[in-house]
């Protein structure tokens, strides 16, 4: 008789294998001290699901409990494989529950499963090669001796990875932070794997989790060596909250220490900008995947002529972060970092938000009105939007477009809503689009590719490149005709149009964006550079900011350009214009400064000329992680409401 292979030998080969093929194919980091510390902690597992699996007496219940999670294990990897390589993240167990995401990621989700069919086999094979091989697996009950000193092994393994951990060097991203203090799921399954990775999650979601601080401080104090001296010389963007009474007075100790953190961190100075567009109108766009591939002056000419005519910011990025379009507008409308295994935006509504454009503009005789011609409470934004200060429409409350195709037409939203505000003495309007949604083809399925499809016909590129820049093409038109509605009534002069995108097109393959787009050359910084349109028809000549900037600066920056009193320590992103340190802070805690760029992944520094010390590095990413932990727990407790005074 042929001998049998037991199945906690089949569990651990397989439950390493998994893990190996998912790190090789996402995070691209396997020989390490990494796979040393995924081998300890997938040990522990695998013997459990052994226990599990060998309970009763028949084998035959056993083996079905077997199959069942075995395939239910691969199911998960290979769902979180195409997640990852869609969205560059981990997705999380709130995400499960909250089916929105999905339905925008379905689109592509075919696509990404074929183009990654080698690691999708490969995680299949610990299946099919026992069949095809025909090697037995015995799944005997052991008896409760055996299962007892089973259980004492993994207990012990668990134990001393917990010990090993330890030994490893204090840093930012150190396997006991990552562990214990800080959560970082794309850095996590690159140090523990992704069943440990979820674990983890599930855990922090279900028992809550608040991130701890790598340093009690991410700057120096303001120093003043003659205060009122100094007064005269610098003004800063800082509202007048007494955070020593603030401290001397709260009992809660995370609150006590945000409030201590606030009042460490240098807030930006005001600036020959500051001002530039005080009472004018402002009219700000978060448009659906717009990158610097749709920029043409043949194809998108309004687009091209306020790029070049207004703020030229030629080191702007738009880092996708973990909730897609949502998180999109969360970075750029509240200048604070999305929690990662949450919808942040979501979330937010129940959350007391002073510096939203509504609630800072309306106190100043501003109406304030958002639209959006997609689902009215598509990713919650019919709780979101509202509380943020808006008089929110969209498809299914109010606004009067085509709703039912695909995707819906910004031109026919700036002509259903403009004539709703653009007479009025003084509005803020927040417009989300969706005419540059994907999928890019001219097979029927995307009414903006096809509306343009003969428009690009001679454009030299691919198809989906032409189908991208055509669906963008709807959302230049509707700029157009904003423009010529405001023009019209005498008020273009008057108003301020800001536009930052949600994220790169990623329905676009990587080889077809790295085929076009010359300024991809490290894919995985490049990809998210992008453009800060911001403009005003009375603006002489262009104004160059070579600055590093990214989506979170946005709101800090219009803000100051407006003169509108606002406390930039509390947000996460700086005043462009301002002499803040320049800083691009991406969804694996990967960074860009004017030294040089961080892969947080491989730990990788790669510098733009200057010689940069370890010292440097780790103060980067402390910065970057602290930003992170006050993002969330300004999310979690509702921060503001302890600052500021409705």
């Amino acid at each position: 008789m042929k001998k049998r292979l037991n199945v906690l030998f089949f569990n651990i080969i397989f439950i390493v294998f998994l893990e190996i093929v998912f790190k090789a194919s996402t995070v691209k980091e396997v020989l390490s001290l990494n796979l040393f510390y995924m081998l300890l902690f997938s040990l522990p597992i695998a013997i459990f699901i052994t226990l599990f699996e060998t309970l009763f007496k028949k084998e035959k219940a056993n083996r079905i409990i077997t199959i069942i999670i075995t395939l239910l294990t691969i199911f998960i990897f290979v769902a979180q494989l195409v997640y990852f390589k869609y969205y560059e993240a981990i997705f999380s167990i709130y995400s499960l529950f909250n089916g929105g995401q999905v339905l925008e990621f379905i689109d592509g989700i075919i696509n990404v499963m074929l183009h990654n069919l080698f690691p999708i086999i490969l995680m299949i094979l610990p299946v099919v090669v026992p069949i095809i091989k025909k090697i037995p697996i015995s799944y005997e009950r052991h008896d409760w001796f055996v299962k007892g000193m089973e259980a004492l092994i993994a207990i012990f393994i668990f134990i001393a990875s917990l010990i090993i951990i330890e030994l490893e060097p204090e840093s930012a991203y150190s396997a006991h932070r990552l562990y214990y203090e800080t959560h970082v799921p794309t850095l996590t399954v690159s140090k523990f794997g992704l069943i440990t990775t979820m674990r983890l999650d599930a855990k922090r979601t279900i028992f809550g989790f608040d991130e701890v601080l790598v340093v009690p401080t991410e700057d120096e104090p303001v120093k003043q060596e003659d205060p009122k001296e100094e007064e005269k010389k610098i003004e800063y963007n800082v509202m007048d909250i007494d955070f020593d009474s603030l401290i001397a007075n709260e009992k809660n100790a995370t609150i006590r220490n945000m409030h201590e953190y606030f009042k460490s961190v240098k807030p930006t100075n005001k600036n020959d900008y500051t001002g530039m567009f005080k009472g004018k109108n402002l009219i700000v766009f978060v448009a659906e995947a717009y990158s610097p591939i749709a920029l043409s002056e043949k194809y998108t000419p309004t687009l091209y002529k306020m790029y070049k005519e207004g703020f030229q910011f030629t080191n702007f990025y738009t880092p996708y972060y973990f909730v897609s379009t949502s998180d999109g507008e969360y970075t750029s409308l509240l200048s604070l970092l999305p929690k990662h295994g949450y919808w942040s935006m979501k979330k937010s509504s129940s959350n007391y938000l002073p510096f939203t454009y509504a609630n800072l503009f309306k106190p100043l005789g501003y109406e304030a009105r958002a639209y959006h011609d997609g689902t009215y409470g598509y990713y919650g934004r019919n709780l979101s939007h509202p509380n943020m200060g808006y008089i929110y429409k969209a498809c299914g409350n109010g606004l009067k477009i085509s709703c039912k195709k695909w995707p819906q037409s910004d031109v026919e939203m700036i002509e259903a809503t403009a004539n709703e505000y653009i007479n009025s003495e003084h509005y803020v309007t927040y417009y989300m689009t969706i005419s540059g949604h994907l999928a890019y083809n001219f097979m029927g399925g995307n009414a903006s590719c096809s509306k343009h499809k003969k428009e690009v016909a001679d454009l030299k590129a691919s198809t989906p490149i032409k189908a991208y820049i055509a669906a963008q093409m709807e959302f230049d038109q509707a700029l157009k005709l904003l423009i010529d509605k405001l023009e019209a009534n005498g008020t273009l002069a008057n108003t301020v149009i800001a536009i930052t995108a949600d994220h790169y097109p990623y329905g676009l393959e990587n080889s077809d964006i790295k085929g076009y787009a010359d300024y991809v050359k490290d894919f995985k910084f490049d990809v998210h550079k992008n453009n800060f349109i911001l403009w005003n028809s009375e603006m002489k000549e262009p104004i160059v900011v070579d600055k590093y900037a990214y989506q979170m600066d946005a709101l800090p920056t219009i803000l100051n350009l407006f003169g509108i009193e606002y406390d930039s320590r509390l947000l996460m992103g700086t005043d462009i214009m301002s002499d803040s340190d320049p800083l691009v802070i991406y969804n694996d805690r990967s960074w860009i400064t004017d030294k040089g760029k961080y892969n947080a992944n491989n730990k990788k520094f790669t510098s733009f000329g200057a010689e940069v010390s370890k010292e440097y590095i780790e103060k980067i990413n402390s910065i970057v992680s602290n930003k992170y932990s006050m993002s969330a727990l300004i999310l979690d407790k509702n921060y503001y409401k302890y600052v500021i005074k409705k």
